[in-house]
């Protein structure tokens, strides 16, 4: 538990933060489609890259800052497209409803929601890079923080997936949907235009 508590709260601390990746957990919660797939893939995702930072890989990443750099670049350009795509979205005439008829194929949920996981830089500097390093201060009980922190993702991930559908009926009217649509476009171009401009 010495190393399981402060796992799960640091892993905690730094997923809750709203970006592309939790907007889109949201989003597919909200439409009650293949909502059980998407936690699982972020929770899964996340286990595997705390667990490999933890491992060393960490360490590896910091010494090729030009990978990072092509990941920047590409998720620049993914948060761009999926941005405008949710701007048109918010300006159609009938917009998506709560029943999740226009939730999207299993296929290009998962195509998504690993373009959001993994073509974002961050998560190789918070995940890997922040929660492996201190992770191994732990010495020994490395792997018991590794694993607080999984755990952490899969409590946050089942909270905001499952929560959103639970509270999908609530949020019916067309005019939710274009406000959503608008918010999770101005997160994606925000996040973009951040990734842009951070100096590595």
């Amino acid at each position: 538990m010495f190393a399981f508590l402060p796992g799960l709260l640091t892993g905690l601390s730094l997923i809750i933060a709203i970006g592309a990746q939790n907007a889109f957990v949201i989003r597919q919660g909200l439409t009650k489609k293949h909502v059980l797939l998407v936690v699982a893939i972020c929770a899964l995702s996340d286990a595997v890259l705390i667990f490999l930072g933890v491992g060393g890989l960490g360490a590896l990443i910091q010494g090729l800052p030009w990978l990072l750099e092509i990941i920047r670049w590409f998720g620049v350009l993914y948060l761009g497209w999926f941005g405008i795509k949710s701007l048109r979205s918010a300006f159609k005439v009938q917009s998506l409803d709560a029943s999740g008829e226009q939730g999207g194929s299993a296929a290009k949920v998962v195509a998504a929601v690993l373009g959001f996981t993994f073509l974002n830089p961050h998560v190789y500097l918070d995940t890997v890079i922040l929660l492996g390093s201190i992770g191994n201060q732990f010495g020994e009980a490395k792997w018991w923080f590794a694993t607080g922190a999984a755990v952490g993702s899969v409590l946050w991930f089942s909270s905001i997936g499952f929560g959103a559908k639970a509270a999908s009926g609530l949020m019916k009217k067309p005019s939710f949907w274009k406000i959503l649509d608008f918010v999770i476009a101005v997160v994606m171009f925000s996040i973009a235009i951040l990734l842009a401009f951070y100096k590595f």
